[in-house]
């Protein structure tokens, strides 16, 4: 299984093959990801709101995106994995920026890392390049400025737009999101660039797409932007397996004689933490009780 690169990348937009991207931000869906043979995961900061319950993304820090981006890239051998840098990690200075984007590649095995903007942020993009990280670009509507746009509003400035887009290609990234744009203006920016270009909400003609994944699998309840299609109602079905497992514990039906040891099978049947590859509940809160101070 050949791991995706920049030059993969590269690959695919001069032949014209469409690149796959998606968020994730733990070890469970990353893994059904790279298996499923998506090419990019962003562990994006967009955590903020899906994970932590934000109304934006200023909020995330350093240290959480590091602690996401590494469990997902543990889980990935195929799939190319990003970090994105969050608000005021490359801000305050070049050096910072450096600092911060290596402890990407350092502390989680990732491949490269996303920070917004387009010319202001073009020194950053350079710096970071020239320390031998991969940089992703981001421009039209960048949620980190969402104060500074008046909220999440569709970006139509095409001249400014396109400066943007070659901009951040001459300093030095290797690929660029186009957020919240009018197709046919992404599609100018395509092909007048020689990266690829990752569209969320920018029309059909971008190198690839991605989405946010608690949007496309359905898992998020609250609104969703007019660019998501369902792939899947996975919050449905959790809320149907949760009303089942209330209604049969609280009916007497759960456990059932199926989900209980045998007192007379002579040797104590062994505890197996694990089902389905995944640490269960009664697990975790076993070692949460070990390792509570004694009184």
């Amino acid at each position: 299984m050949k791991k995706v690169t920049v030059t993969t990348l590269y690959k695919k937009k001069r032949e014209k093959e469409k690149i796959t991207a998606m968020t994730a931000y733990d070890f469970p869906f990353a893994t059904l990801m790279d298996e499923s043979g998506v090419d990019i995961i962003l562990v994006g900061d967009s955590l903020g709101m899906v994970i932590q319950g934000g109304h934006s993304t200023l909020h995330v820090t350093m240290d959480e995106m590091i602690y996401h981006t590494r469990i997902v890239a543990r889980a990935c051998k195929r799939t190319m994995v990003v970090g994105d840098m969050p608000f005021m990690a490359y801000q305050t200075s070049v050096e910072d920026a450096v600092r911060n984007a290596g402890r990407f590649l350092k502390e989680t095995d990732a491949s490269a890392v996303k920070l917004e903007g387009g010319a202001s942020v073009c020194e950053v993009i350079s710096a970071i390049s020239s320390a031998g990280i991969p940089v992703q670009a981001h421009i039209g509507l960048t949620p980190q400025s969402v104060h500074q746009m008046g909220g999440f509003k569709v970006q139509r400035d095409e001249e400014r737009l396109m400066a943007d887009a070659l901009a951040v290609q001459a300093a030095g990234a290797f690929s660029v999101v186009l957020e919240g744009i009018p197709s046919g203006i992404a599609k100018a920016i395509t092909e007048a660039l020689t990266i690829p270009t990752i569209g969320i909400g920018a029309g059909p003609h971008c190198d690839g797409q991605i989405l946010v994944m608690h949007d496309m699998l359905g898992i998020n309840s609250g609104h969703v932007p007019k660019f998501v299609k369902k792939y899947a109602q996975l919050g449905e079905e959790a809320r149907k397996g949760i009303k089942a497992f209330i209604g049969e514990v609280k009916d007497g039906d759960f456990p059932a004689p199926e989900h209980c040891y045998d007192k007379e099978s002579g040797l104590p049947q062994r505890f197996n933490p694990r089902s389905s590859g995944q640490i269960t509940a009664a697990f975790f809160l076993n070692v949460c009780i070990y390792f509570l101070p004694e009184p």
